[in-house]
């Protein structure tokens, strides 16, 4: 029986994206419990589709004891300031000096954390913890599947293990694969060799879909992998919007045989190379995608769902671009709905003014991003809201949502989903929430690039991808890249960035 500090941090970073995340970014909580420190974070992430849920709920199934340092999670944005990452690494690491003795320690972070004075502040935070526990505890951490992984990382950590999924349905169960892996480990009283390998592309979001080829083989995959000798293997395709020189895919395996760990590592670098040319799909423009969506939808049974990629909010966009809404209206789609856009300003309005009144509002042109354009148009008032509603997907599973006060606008045949609160829209409660029935509508846009479909595709006749102007930019070879490494190609099959001269 061993005791085993938590905490953590996780957050997404779009070194492109408009907005820093501060320290309240993280004490909001939005979709994910509040920054927490000691005993109260047990019941803030009990039952939720958590890693670090479903890690003490195994660990203490495999009769060990857990006690709480700090964790805290928030919205995928641009760079975590300085101070709200030295605040929060100062509070786990102050709980390891002052909380009992403990045997291991686990951290529950994403992987691909800039923040305004790291590169790498997953690596660094790892750092410090093996720097106050020494050389001989182990240290586990699970990660995001868009991790960047670091050289840093792979070195502090005894072991890291990576979620399967993209929608993320398994951060729960990537947990619970963590702890009985620690476990295994405390019973051997021995570390496990590792080996990690870099892939030399950089892979779009939306073709890292685990629900469609190539991810899907590659993943079901790994399980195969982990026999004998071979203890865990773990795919990370990256985060391709951190400017920073370790953004990419990579490889990481680890086993009870130096040979064991390095062998594995590269057959599974060498499947994941050869399968380059098949990281790649066909994105619309906003016009075009709605006129498909709408040529679609007059057969179709069920919605027609388009991605509004590049304002993401789950990858660092603000969810408050127009392009995609503008498109809507100018092809006049009817029996449309798009969610969310973010806006408190407007949402005040609509409260203000009250169901069924007209008022004027204008969305979008608050990004500067290029071809961002404002639109301003007169809506009716179809529906108000506090904004508060609890998930019933699988991605958001357990999660309490707050968007503070919302509201359904309408403008010809489109609805929209007003709110404060920015959360990447990948459950069909937030649509429900406002009076919006999913399956009745012709065409649903969502502010997410892949997430959405864990719930969507059930009741998706077709889904499309579309690129309106936004801070995630589909095609990473469009990013003005500075700090990535040299030699490394901005997308599958492309040009080799050779940095600047």
């Amino acid at each position: 029986m061993a005791l085993i500090a938590i905490g953590g941090i996780q957050h997404e970073t779009n070194t492109f994206a408009p907005t820093k995340a501060g320290l309240d970014a993280f004490t909001t909580g939005g979709s994910r419990p509040p920054l927490t420190t000691g005993p109260d974070l047990f019941p803030r992430v009990k039952g939720k589709n958590l890693p670090i849920a479903g890690f003490v709920e195994q660990i203490e199934a495999l009769d060990h004891h857990v006690t709480a340092l700090t964790w805290g999670a928030a919205s995928p944005s641009d760079v975590v300031t300085e101070h709200a990452f030295e605040h929060i690494a100062r509070l786990i690491i102050d709980g390891l000096k002052s909380g009992p003795p403990i045997d291991a320690v686990y951290l529950c972070l994403h992987g691909a954390m800039v923040t305004e004075h790291l590169q790498d502040g997953e690596g660094e935070l790892l750092r410090r913890v093996r720097e106050q526990i020494g050389p001989d505890m182990p240290l586990v951490a699970s990660l995001d599947l868009h991790c960047n992984t670091t050289p840093e990382m792979i070195s502090h950590a005894d072991l890291m293990v990576a979620y399967r999924t993209y929608p993320h349905v398994d951060m729960a169960d990537t947990g619970a694969r963590t702890a009985r892996l620690l476990h295994e480990i405390m019973l051997r009283g021995e570390k496990p060799a590792k080996a990690f390998q870099q892939i030399p592309f950089l892979i779009p979001l939306n073709w890292q879909c685990t629900m469609m080829q190539p991810a899907q083989g590659l993943y079901q995959r790994l399980a195969e992998m982990e026999q004998g000798d071979v203890l865990h293997a773990s795919f990370t395709p990256g985060f391709p919007a951190a400017d920073i020189h370790h953004c990419g895919p990579s490889v990481f395996t680890y086993g009870w045989t130096e040979e064991a760990a390095r062998t594995t590592c590269q057959q599974l670098a060498g499947d994941v190379n050869n399968l380059e040319a098949e990281f790649a799909g066909t994105i619309y423009d906003p016009d075009s995608g709605v006129q498909e969506a709408m040529r679609l939808a007059v057969s179709a049974t069920r919605p027609i769902v388009i991605a509004d990629t590049q304002d993401n909010p789950g990858a660092g966009g603000d969810s408050n671009t127009a392009g995609m809404l503008s498109a809507l209206v100018k092809n006049r789609a009817e029996k449309a709905a798009l969610g969310l856009m973010i806006d408190p300003t407007a949402a005040e309005i609509a409260h203000r003014a009250g169901v069924g009144a007209e008022v004027n509002l204008t969305f979008g042109g608050h990004s500067g991003f290029d071809g961002d354009e404002p639109f301003e148009a007169l809506y009716t008032v179809a529906a108000l809201h506090d904004g508060r509603f609890d998930a019933t997907g699988p991605f958001y599973k357990g999660a309490e949502f707050n968007l503070g006060p919302s509201a359904c606008v309408k403008i010809g045949g489109t609805q929209v989903v007003l709110a404060c609160n920015k959360v990447q829209l990948a459950d069909q409660a937030m649509y429900r929430f406002i009076g919006i029935e999913p399956t009745d509508q012709n065409i649903l846009v969502n502010k997410s690039s892949v997430h959405f479909r864990a719930d969507f595709a059930p009741i998706a006749e077709e889904i499309l991808v579309c690129a309106a102007p936004g801070p995630m930019i589909a095609d990473p070879a469009n990013l003005p890249w500075q700090r990535l490494r040299s030699g490394i190609r901005l997308n599958p099959l492309g040009e080799t960035w050779q940095g600047h001269s």
